[in-house]
């Protein structure tokens, strides 16, 4: 599929300002698509040009581009980010990316860094299965639980992660859209992503990325404890850490205004 226009394989959206000089990439996470920012985008609408996408596998992207032996590893992701800025002329760009689109940012940007100027890592994680003195938050029985449960009953692992993911209770709308949204994935194809996210370990990467870098962590997060945030600010070299009022995994849709004044600063200087 390497012949396919990326802006129709991974259904590229732009909106914003067609005349600014900067530009805003957004990359989403397990379970959701580009719809997912749609709280966030809107502040930045004014000042840059926004690129909104989803992931192969996601979404509205081309359901022949997922093959699943490409997407076994992150590396496939941040191959198509990168021939969809170039695709666009995007230059001076920030990348926001959400869990392992953070992840999907981070490598693009450490391949080709004249791309971007600067990112944005919401609830980001290098490696989410514990090893050693590292604590990702998922054991290995955690792993093969989970897998075991994905490959038994998808909807309803789908319908009993959602609002475990999503960590709020009051408004169960939320964890039930989120939970649509997963179910939207094929089985199949959302074990070949699962396994490409658990199975990953990108640490060793981190010192070779040399860009201005503001890593959000929400206060609770059951995917990506705190320690993990903190492990990527201790090792990314020009990072800042805000850990903002929000729990859950996903509060770019939970807790949208905690994240925009997180970025807000970081954005515009």
């Amino acid at each position: 599929m390497r012949d396919v226009d990326p802006i129709k394989r991974n259904n590229v959206t732009v909106i914003g300002n067609p005349d600014a000089d900067r530009s805003m990439i957004f990359i989403h996470g397990f379970g959701t698509d580009q719809t997912a920012w749609r709280e966030v985008v809107e502040t930045f609408l004014r000042d840059f040009r926004v690129i909104l996408f989803d992931n192969v596998g996601a979404g509205r992207s081309m359901p022949e581009a997922f093959v699943q032996h490409r997407y076994l590893n992150l590396h496939s992701y941040a191959a198509d980010l990168l021939e969809i800025c170039d695709a666009l002329r995007l230059k001076n760009t920030i990348v926001v990316g959400h869990s392992v689109g953070a992840m999907i940012g981070v490598l693009a940007a450490i391949k080709r860094p004249e791309v971007f100027s600067k990112l944005v890592l919401i609830g980001a994680s290098p490696r989410y299965v514990d090893d050693g003195e590292y604590r990702g938050g998922v054991s290995k029985d955690d792993l093969n639980a989970l897998y075991r449960a994905v490959a038994g009953n998808y909807f309803d692992w789908a319908d009993a992660f959602a609002p475990l993911a999503m960590a709020n209770a009051d408004r169960p709308s939320l964890a039930v859209d989120f939970a649509e949204t997963i179910k939207t994935i094929p089985a199949q194809s959302a074990l070949t992503v699962l396994c490409s996210i658990f199975q990953s370990d990108h640490r060793a990467d981190l010192d070779q990325l040399d860009k201005p870098t503001l890593l959000i962590q929400a206060r609770e997060d059951i995917a990506v404890p705190l320690a993990v945030a903190e492990y990527l600010h201790r090792h990314i070299k020009e990072s800042r850490l805000s850990v903002i009022n929000a729990t859950g995994h996903l509060p770019h849709i939970s807790a949208p205004a905690e994240v925009i004044a997180a970025m807000h600063d970081f954005v515009y200087n």
